[in-house]
């Protein structure tokens, strides 16, 4: 009976002292919906689970059959046939939160600033990339800015940061993009900040591929693109806060 009164006494201390974190608020709720706090504070569905209303193939019109809808889930079922998803609307300074679900030795991305100027998303737009920390074939790994920036070391483990969950599981980011910083973030943890287009930035970018792509975060605002030709991936609770 003591347990009972604990338990029952420490839930009411909680609820009334508010200490339930965003994530885990978001996470009893119904996928792919807002609160009525969120609507509030200016956050924006990007995915309803049911349609691809507000989505379309890279430089095309429509979405090809590799993209799926499965039981309110955005799903990558083919690689081979899937193709850059990307938003019908174009952002600036946003706040972007989606839980992704990788398949085993997976590869995607979240891509930004996307512009129509180049072939291919990755020329014009960042990548946040997704993977399967385990076993991708891709030395980037899951949370970093694509070739750009990393984690530091876990004082933990001696190893660069990774709060990823295994392959098969849902994991939740966080992507915070403005002129002033960028920020990323696997399930709460932070990994790193950078600004596009400081010294540091345009530094970086001069060693590696993207140095010889004239457009390459170039532009202050673009389209949002998931990545979908590198293996299977799951998608839901797509959301953006314009800034």
């Amino acid at each position: 009976m003591k347990h009972v009164i604990s338990i029952t006494l420490a839930a009411s201390l909680l609820a009334m002292t508010g200490c339930v974190s965003h994530n885990a608020a978001n996470s009893a709720a119904k996928p792919n919906t807002l609160t009525k706090a969120e609507k509030a504070a200016g956050w924006q569905l990007l995915f309803d689970g049911k349609d691809f209303d507000g989505w379309h193939n890279f430089k095309k019109d429509g979405v090809r059959p590799g993209w799926q809808i499965k039981d309110g889930v955005l799903v990558c079922a083919d690689p081979h046939n899937a193709g850059d998803l990307v938003t019908s609307n174009q952002f600036g300074a946003f706040e972007l939160e989606l839980d992704y679900n990788i398949s085993e030795g997976g590869n995607s991305g979240i891509i930004f600033h996307i512009t129509n100027e180049s072939g291919a998303v990755w020329a014009t737009g960042p990548e946040f990339q997704l993977e399967d920390n385990a076993k991708a074939a891709d030395s980037q790994r899951c949370g970093w800015l694509y070739a750009l920036y990393q984690p530091p070391l876990d004082e933990k483990t001696g190893k660069i940061l990774d709060a990823t969950k295994p392959a098969g599981e849902w994991n939740h980011v966080r992507l915070l993009v403005t002129p002033e910083k960028c920020v990323h973030e696997i399930n709460g943890v932070k990994y790193f900040e950078y600004v596009i287009g400081s010294d540091d930035f345009n530094a970086r970018v001069a060693k590696t591929k993207f140095a010889k792509m004239p457009l390459f975060a170039k532009s202050p605002e673009g389209f949002i693109a998931l990545q979908g030709d590198h293996g299977s991936v799951s998608f839901r609770n797509i959301k953006i806060r314009p800034l």
